[in-house]
């Protein structure tokens, strides 16, 4: 085994290891591990990345079902529009944007740099909601909005989780409280349901479009899995507001690396 495969192996039980500690988040950190580490082209990286999430959010629902924690009822309603967004974008969507967007002067957005930009782009808004503090959020969920519009939000976050390979699960949430008027805790824990099936749904939609590496797929979750388990039993003793800011930050930063990196590749 090659360095870094090795080191793909460790990042992999890393990921799960925040998902564990914090309670979300850490599958933000999957695609650029694949891509800048093991390699992948993003297309690829953000298949590969919608398994590796829906597996491990499946792992992470049954912990928070045996605690109460999820609403099949509100979550299974709600994953319709986002699911069907998520397998519509990885079946027809993403194999068909173009190779090559534009070219300004020496510079190329081709459709792998456009992938990983607007990954960057999801990761700052990801790191801004892990950063804000509990004030601010209760600020924004007291805003109240109607239906249709958290259903045209559930095709908006289906079709972002499609085409970057994430949860979404810090999307979800703040729509699950609004629109379903769930206290905070469950609808964490239901968020997972809805991002385990779209997840899972959406990687179906790439299987007719790429060829699956199976052996390296689940041995890269099970690496995943193992550090979301460590992580859970490492949560009682360790305080998970102050991770979940600290791995704010460092999503932060690497938003802004990818950013650097594309725009000098």
């Amino acid at each position: 085994m090659e360095l870094l495969q090795i080191l793909g192996y460790i990042g992999a039980l890393v990921v799960g290891l925040v998902l564990g500690l914090v309670g979300g988040g850490g599958s933000i950190l999957t695609v650029p591990l694949l891509v800048y580490v093991l390699g992948y082209n993003p297309v690829i990286a953000t298949a590969y990345s919608l398994f590796v999430v829906g597996s491990s959010s499946l792992v992470g629902t049954i912990q928070k079902m045996r605690k109460g924690f999820v609403d099949f009822k509100v979550g299974l309603a709600f994953s319709f529009p986002s699911f069907l967004a998520v397998y519509l974008s990885r079946r027809y969507f993403v194999p068909n944007l173009p190779e090559t967007f534009f070219n300004v002067g020496s510079f190329t957005l081709t459709k792998n740099i456009g992938i990983m930009m607007f990954f960057a782009f999801i990761m700052l808004l990801a790191s801004i909601s892990m950063i804000r503090t509990k004030k601010e959020e209760k600020e924004l969920l007291n805003i109240k909005q109607p239906y249709y519009l958290t259903f045209i939000q559930g095709l908006i976050i289906g079709t972002i989780t499609g085409l970057i390979g994430a949860g979404g699960g810090f999307l979800y949430v703040p729509a699950l409280v609004l629109w379903a008027k769930l206290p905070m805790k469950k609808a964490v824990g239901t968020s997972l349901i809805i991002v385990t099936i779209n997840s899972l749904i959406g990687f179906s939609g790439d299987m007719q479009t790429i060829q699956v590496d199976w052996f390296f797929l689940i041995s890269f979750s099970a690496f995943t899995i193992m550090g979301i388990l460590i992580g859970i039993y490492l949560s009682k003793y360790i305080s998970g507001k102050k991770l979940k800011k600290g791995f704010g930050w460092l999503t932060l930063i690497m938003a802004l690396y990818i950013i650097y990196k594309e725009f000098n590749t």
